[in-house]
């Protein structure tokens, strides 16, 4: 058995992680440029050398056998050690190269952006490749050892991470700049006057929604009427329209407030601030790509500043 392992083929585990990524021999083909008899003969000859079946047909569906889950794992790691060569390899010749795989809660995505645009700056042979998603998922890929880096709030206490806080997320409240709210004086305006209000909420699994759940708990406020919208930015044209008040990003408003489109409502005890964090799961072997991106974020500090800045709200436009 281990010299027929010895002569496992990189081509045939490209082949067969594609078939993995597709449960389908036919679309694997189709993303390699391969004939669908080209892509069995390569599975059929692993499955020889390892003296097992890899798939399995339960009706018309293809699944995985407990050989192939194995092989699966060991091909990830394979693959992940060849990029980590490529990229030591560069940085032996003095140049950083290869893919930083990230992800980013929804409400980052509007930072997250420039973040990379400035690091690219800085390393352009870096290829990053991002995924925008909401809190629930980003927990979920972190487990699944998904992504190199996510960028999070409210990071999870009960799961085995190494995080580093870089810059406040201010959360705020708003509403049309004709909302009766926006007459009150900003001494005079607290949470409980914004009760009566129906209030525009995210998905469950938001982490804007339980960093504002947790807030109103805090400070014993309910709000009775309540929509709940999937996306940042169906919530701002919801209090555009008229639905209602919205706690959301000041990042992700921050044109809405300058245009006058939106107002933030002077409450006392906001912004509800919270902290952007770069998090990777404790023990986790970084490339050396990921390595020069936590350390860009925890050195370059003026960069991130000057972003920061790009997201203030500019004073005097009513």
């Amino acid at each position: 058995m281990r010299n027929s392992l010895m002569r496992i083929t990189l081509r045939q585990l490209q082949v067969f992680r594609a078939v993995c990524k597709q449960l389908s021999y036919s679309r694997a083909a189709e993303a390699m440029a391969l004939t669908q008899p080209a892509v069995s003969l390569q599975i059929r000859q692993l499955e020889e050398l390892i003296d097992q079946p890899l798939f399995e047909y339960v009706g018309k569906k293809l699944y995985l056998t407990a050989a192939a889950e194995k092989l699966l794992e060991a091909t990830t790691d394979i693959f992940q050690r060849l990029d980590e060569l490529d990229m030591q390899l560069s940085d032996l010749r003095g140049s950083l190269k290869g893919q930083l795989r990230m992800a980013a809660e929804s409400s980052a995505k509007y930072l997250t952006p420039h973040l990379l645009s400035a690091f690219q700056q800085r390393f352009p042979d870096v290829s990053p490749l991002l995924r925008v998603v909401n809190r629930a998922q980003i927990i979920r890929r972190i487990a699944d050892n998904r992504d190199d880096l996510v960028i999070m709030s409210l990071v999870p206490e009960d799961m085995a991470l190494e995080f580093m806080p870089f810059l406040n997320n201010p959360i705020v409240a708003v509403a049309p700049a004709e909302h009766p709210l926006c007459q009150i004086k900003a001494e005079e305006l607290t949470l409980n006057d914004l009760q009566e209000y129906p209030l525009l909420i995210r998905e469950s699994g938001s982490g804007t929604r339980k960093a504002c759940e947790e807030f109103f708990q805090q400070k014993r406020v309910h709000f009775t009427r309540t929509m709940e919208l999937n996306s940042h930015e169906a919530q701002c044209e919801g209090v555009m329209a008229g639905l209602g008040i919205a706690f959301l990003p000041r990042h992700a408003v921050y044109r809405e407030l300058q245009t006058g489109d939106l107002r933030e409502l002077p409450v006392k005890g906001l912004p509800l601030y919270r902290s952007w964090c770069l998090v990777h799961a404790r023990g986790k072997r970084l490339s050396p790509v990921a390595q020069a991106f936590v350390n860009f974020i925890r050195t370059e500090r003026d960069i991130i500043s000057q972003i920061a800045k790009r997201f203030e709200v500019k004073k005097g436009i009513e």
